[in-house]
């Protein structure tokens, strides 16, 4: 059995009201936990970062303790952008094999619009 590097794994960063901001690596995460600018909310489940002197919990989602302003840019609902959102992965079946669609979950003709809310990976 490999063991996987614990510094290689990705970490969720939530603002101080739980909005996601972005994703980071473990080190990162790790520091701004440690210096008391972030709480870790999740951590990976059976997976350590082990110091000389202690053995710390690998953080998966941490949240900042004070709000980030950031601004608001705008992406477009792309079939590009609705395929990585939902990691090319069928909503509908959960399969990632075969060519995938983008599909209106309420579909044109009744009056559905490209939202990121009514686009799905098909």
């Amino acid at each position: 059995m490999t063991m996987k590097n614990p510094l290689t794994r990705e970490v969720l960063i939530l603002n101080q009201n739980y909005e996601p901001l972005s994703v980071t690596e473990v080190k990162k995460a790790f520091v701004i936990s440690y210096l008391g600018k972030a709480q870790v909310i999740e951590t990976y489940s059976g997976v350590q970062l082990n110091t000389v002197n202690k053995s710390y919990p690998v953080p998966s989602v941490v949240r900042l303790k004070n709000y980030v302003r950031i601004s608001r840019r705008t992406i477009s609902p792309t079939r590009k952008n609705i395929l990585k959102r939902d990691g090319y992965r069928c909503q509908y079946c959960g399969t990632k094999s075969g060519p995938m669609t983008v599909d209106h979950v309420i579909s044109r003709t009744m009056r559905g619009r490209d939202t990121w809310e009514n686009l799905v990976c098909a």
